[in-house]
């Protein structure tokens, strides 16, 4: 780097990633004499390649800065992550053959619904928030990358992985089995869940390449032939681009502070002791911003189920 700026009086490179050191778990450098480390062929077998990837893309070692390696921080990815993930996706699957065996008709994946839905006022809501959700992690992934920011990518990934699999899936899972409503609005929760699935998945496809293709091998069975989704491989797939439109900021406040309020319940129902088994007849929701409160009464219908409550107050 000297001799370039002498020379050309620049720096020789344009982006620089640098990766810091991985520690055997008490802080010491690893060592084969020491055998200080857990097996790489066991912490593959155990765990596969992919969660070890995940681990060290979503450590401090991407920061420039040390990690101690903890076999277990392997096996937490696995069960934190991958398999909520894996549910999720074998869920969407499971759900598809049923609407298919209902209407009659095969699962071909609409890609222009989600505009639809966004123009549709009578639209289920949480639909538009996991399309906003999804839209805005694109963004956010591609100007990252684009900036070779790649300590930053991970994380907010893995957090809508969080509200794709333990809210989106859930408060929808009725909708998705076609539990008392119709075929089309079936269809419609179906789509939402397999076009962000997707996207999540293409994204995720440079840390955890087999996962990855494992799941969109099946998924590409729903994707119409002549879409430049369907190729060979992931990999072989574009990165995916976001659409500004889609995105809706107001949304993704308007469900935070829903999910804000069912934690906040249920740590106070643990708090006194009270099982989401047993019913409340009310809770009181309080705010000084009454913005906040028109946003708890818009979903207060989730609100209530999932604080198991007959009525709420605000």
């Amino acid at each position: 780097m000297v001799i370039s700026t002498a020379i050309k009086g620049c720096a020789p490179f344009q982006n620089l990633i640098v990766n810091g050191i991985v520690l055997a778990e008490d802080g010491s450098k690893m060592s084969k004499s020491k055998k200080n480390f857990p097996d790489p062929q066991i912490i593959a077998d155990n765990y596969g390649a992919d969660a070890c990837r995940l681990y060290l893309c979503n450590s401090p070692v991407v920061r420039a800065e040390p990690l101690k390696f903890s076999q277990e921080g392997v096996r937490n990815v696995v069960r934190d992550i991958f398999l909520p993930w894996f549910n999720a996706y074998r869920f969407l699957i499971q759900n598809i053959t049923r609407w298919e065996t209902r209407s009659g008709k095969s699962f071909v994946f609409d890609p222009t619904l989600k505009y639809k839905l966004l123009a549709d006022p009578n639209s289920n809501f949480t639909d538009n928030w996991i399309i906003a959700a999804n839209q805005n992690l694109i963004k956010f992934v591609r100007h990252e990358m684009d900036t070779y920011k790649l300590f930053n990518v991970v994380r907010p990934t893995l957090d809508f992985l969080e509200d794709l699999t333990n809210w989106y899936v859930r408060l929808n899972r009725p909708r998705m089995k076609g539990d008392d409503n119709t075929a089309e609005d079936q269809f419609n929760s179906l789509n939402t869940l397999y076009d962000v699935l997707l996207n999540a998945t293409i994204l995720m496809s440079p840390i955890t390449p087999f996962l990855s293709e494992h799941i969109f091998q099946n998924m590409k069975n729903g994707l119409a032939e002549n879409s430049p989704l369907n190729c060979q491989s992931i990999h072989f797939v574009q990165m995916p681009n976001y659409d500004p439109k889609l995105i809706n900021e107001k949304i993704e406040q308007t469900v935070k502070r829903m999910q804000a309020a069912i934690e906040t319940g249920r740590l106070i129902r643990d708090t006194k002791q009270i099982s989401m088994k047993y019913p409340l007849a009310r809770v009181v929701l309080v705010d000084a911003d009454k913005g906040v409160l028109d946003d708890y009464r818009l979903l207060a219908k989730y609100i209530k189920e999932e604080l198991n409550c007959l009525e709420i107050e605000l």
